[in-house]
């Protein structure tokens, strides 16, 4: 009985230090949180007007310039952005992203693959990691895999400039990108959307097409918005996972850290039990032991 006492209290104080861990864990993905929020909430607004200006603006050039990015190509090379975290214990965030980015995979560009021309590039180790060896007959490119380790505008510029480059000089012909869209620290959706080419509206989706009036011309004006609005798009998609992924995390040690109390609960309920037979048992001992030496 002894021997039981001791084992529960090694498991009670093994479960006491876990759960300092996972404590120390959720404050500071809490305090990482409110940062990473406030950049995406005040940046997503911002993003979403200047994507749905670029759509609409290229909706109504009705062919009069020729612009690069907007261009449509029979999609015969693709590269695919999967965004991920550097590390895990932040639930089932990183599994997410890679579903739907081998969702995207397996069916949008299932022929492209086949044919040995898509790409993945990854940032974030938990994608590259998983996706070297998975998929061993595309190109995978890792260089910007620690790319979270400085989430600013200019060196998240440098990626999504290397891929703009790329779609111009068609090395690829569609570029798509699978991240996590943050909504609140309890929920990330994961998706994988379109880069480029820029989308255009179809009909029916805007009924307030924009009249605009260029100046000092369209084709100038164009060239000189498109790459800066696209920056400011992929560097969303890097706020949104950055923010996803610390939200995932607080949740993730909120709830390891009741289950690691649901957990002590049930075993000092066991140890208390176990430590109250021992004492019953050694009372009994000793009453039988006393009515044997009085029966004498």
């Amino acid at each position: 009985m002894a021997g039981n006492l001791k084992e529960v209290r090694e498991r009670i104080r093994s479960v006491q230090n876990t759960q300092q861990i996972t404590k120390a864990m959720k404050m500071v993905s809490a305090a990482k949180l409110r940062r990473a929020q406030q950049a995406i909430v005040q940046m997503r607004p911002y993003a979403n007007k200047l994507n749905a200006l670029l759509r609409n603006i290229l909706s109504n050039t009705n062919g009069d310039v020729s612009v690069g990015f907007a261009q449509e190509r029979p999609v015969e090379r693709v590269c695919l952005v999967v965004v991920t975290s550097n590390r895990g214990l932040c639930g089932a965030f990183n599994a997410n992203v890679i579903k739907a980015a081998i969702h995207a995979i397996n069916t949008r560009y299932a022929t492209v693959r086949a044919n040995g021309n898509l790409t993945i590039l990854c940032i974030g180790k938990r994608g590259y990691d998983l996706l070297r060896k998975r998929y061993t007959d595309c190109t995978i490119i890792g260089e910007y895999v620690n790319l979270f380790a400085d989430l600013s505008f200019d060196s998240v510029s440098q990626v999504s400039g290397r891929l703009m480059q790329a779609f111009e000089s068609k090395t690829y012909d569609e570029v798509a990108v699978a991240y996590g869209r943050f909504k609140n620290a309890a929920t990330q959706f994961a998706e994988a959307e379109q880069f480029l080419p820029v989308a255009k509206l179809e009909k029916g989706d805007d009924p307030l097409r924009a009249d605009y009036i260029f100046e000092p011309d369209m084709e100038g004006l164009l060239n000189y918005l498109i790459p800066n609005i696209l920056h400011t798009q992929f560097y969303r998609y890097m706020l949104d996972t950055h923010a996803s992924e610390h939200g995932a995390r607080m949740t993730a040690m909120d709830k390891a850290t009741e289950n690691a109390e649901d957990l002590m609960r049930e075993l000092r309920l066991s140890y208390n039990k176990a430590r109250q037979e021992a004492i019953t048992k050694e009372i009994l001992e000793i009453v039988g032991g006393a009515a044997a030496l009085e029966s004498k």
